[in-house]
């Protein structure tokens, strides 16, 4: 348990705004994450990002000390100064171990959300997971913690009230978004047709409005979500070029640059002088804040999100205790899977230790087998193969009993 380590920025102790300092654009993912590992010399790493937390969780023997810390923020970003190292070192949450596996399991489980009882965070970490495995960052230790976290979320959703009348980010924005008075027949631009604006898309339609422009890089999806919404879809690179006005915008992209300049939101109210709405979701922010000093702008983001999350928070407080439970009891369950995989790794060279004894045997006894008949072979074959077997179980058995009764 002690190699498990994470290091996270969550909107708990870090302005959400600055939570895109250490967004990384999907195109250099891996060159560096891998950049990271090497530098930082981890044996395993993931790295978890969602609109309001950055997470890394690492594997190694070192301590989370300054002076690892340094090196580690120093390989993240190579055009860091002293001065964002430091930023990070004193933004960061440090957990090790059991507290590792704890918050771990709380972020699964939403506890440690924004949104507490939301259940998008445990598709988030999964996916997290699935890429850094798939980019060959991850191994068996973080294989087999993601998997309990998992089993972990699915238990506290299932035996606790914490999701009842779920609560989302999206139904946040939404419920600040008709507090504004809109009109049903607002025009909508949907910049990014990722998971948490089709939501979005799909609530705002659910409730009646109608018009709906989609942008997106990749312009097939666009297309997908405006069937979806009988709108009208155009690639990412037109957004400058779009005349039609507007009455609210609607952004969450993974790009790590503002995808709204001044110079593209000049172009896109023209003339029109009228208030409007910015519903922002993207960690860093899509809209770039030098258009809030300028234009008449009523920005809904993460961050102006929080004090209504802290009533959910408040009505779900009830069900924490049930919560903490579980995630209590899958720690220690975690603990003794780590004991038995421990053995089963230890163990693992027995089969073909086993088996040299046997040839080794064969070589010895050569003369003596020759004397057999071949039904004797036979027999002596089956009784071989039968302790070979017992060689191999019996003893990995006898090792898990010694170890998981291990105090």
């Amino acid at each position: 348990m002690n190699k498990i380590k994470i290091i996270a920025f969550t909107h708990k102790n870090t302005d959400v705004n600055d939570i895109g300092k250490l967004h990384i654009d999907e195109s250099v993912l891996l060159g560096r994450l891998g950049l990271l590992k090497s530098a930082s010399k981890l044996e395993e790493l993931l790295y978890l990002s969602t609109c309001n937390r950055v997470e890394f969780m690492l594997s190694n023997h070192e301590k989370l000390n300054n002076s690892f810390l340094k090196k580690f923020f120093a390989a993240f970003d190579t055009t860091w100064t002293d001065i964002e190292i430091n930023w990070a070192i004193e933004n960061a949450q440090l957990f090790e171990g059991d507290d590792a596996m704890r918050h771990l399991f709380n972020v699964a489980s939403s506890i440690d959300s924004l949104v507490v009882g939301e259940r998008e965070i445990i598709t988030q970490v999964r996916n997290a997971y699935e890429k850094c495995n798939e980019l060959g960052l991850t191994g068996d230790l973080i294989r087999l913690a993601i998997k309990k976290t998992i089993e972990t979320a699915k238990d506290v959703y299932t035996h606790t009230g914490i999701a009842n009348n779920p609560v989302s980010v999206v139904s946040l924005a939404y419920r600040k978004l008709r507090a504004l008075n809109v009109k049903q027949d607002a025009r909508f631009l949907i910049i990014g047709s990722g998971i948490t604006n089709t939501t979005m898309a799909k609530y705002l339609n659910k409730h009646k409005f109608a018009n709906f422009t989609i942008f997106n890089r990749t312009l097939a999806n666009a297309e997908k979500l405006a069937f979806e919404l009988n709108g009208k879809a155009f690639p990412l690179s037109e957004l400058k070029n779009y005349k039609d006005g507007f009455d609210i915008i609607v952004t969450c992209t993974g790009s790590s640059e503002s995808i709204i300049t001044p110079e593209i939101y000049k172009s896109l109210v023209g003339t029109d002088k009228s208030k409007k709405v910015v519903i922002d979701l993207a960690i860093p922010n899509d809209l770039d804040a030098e258009i809030l000093n300028n234009y008449d702008v009523n920005l809904i983001a993460i961050n102006n999100l929080q004090e209504v999350a802290k009533e959910n928070m408040m009505a779900r407080e009830q069900e924490m205790q049930a919560c903490n439970s579980i995630i209590e009891k899958n720690i220690e369950e975690f603990k003794q899977e780590l004991k038995a995989r421990k053995v089963v790794l230890a163990m693992s060279e027995v089969p073909n230790k086993v088996k040299e004894i046997r040839e080794t045997a064969n070589q010895v006894f050569a003369k003596e087998l020759q004397n057999l008949d071949a039904e004797s072979k036979e027999v002596l074959d089956k009784i071989l193969s039968y302790m070979e077997k017992k060689y191999i179980s019996v003893p990995m058995k006898m090792a898990k009993d010694i170890m998981l009764n291990q105090k």
